[in-house]
């Protein structure tokens, strides 16, 4: 079984690829978040760029994985049926990362 680190990369990268192919703004991913007892947090920088913070160690990954993807839809003011389909597509490539490039059915 590949170390939670190894995994948290490998989602990120995959995360950060599926969102550049929408043309979508990709925050910097780091764990776990500067401030105690947050779960997530985001800081946005003056430059447009922003960072995602999760905590790992301890939940559930797919709780992991919904806030990375989370803060895409946010870094990228999304909203309403636009936020559905990015979800569903940064959804959809992770799940097929990690199935070897075919969606569980």
């Amino acid at each position: 079984m590949e170390s939670t680190s190894l995994q948290f990369a490998a989602t990120v990268r995959t995360l950060g690829g599926a969102a550049r192919a929408r043309g979508l703004i990709v925050p910097g991913f780091r764990s776990p978040p500067k401030v105690p007892g947050a779960e997530r947090t985001m800081r946005m920088r003056p430059d447009g760029g922003a960072m995602v913070a999760v905590v790992v160690k301890g939940r559930p990954y797919q709780a992991v994985i919904a806030d990375l993807i989370e803060g895409i839809i946010v870094v990228n003011v999304l909203s309403g049926a636009e936020a559905t389909r990015v979800r569903t597509h940064l959804w959809e490539a992770v799940v097929g990362a990690h199935t070897g490039g075919v969606a569980a059915a």
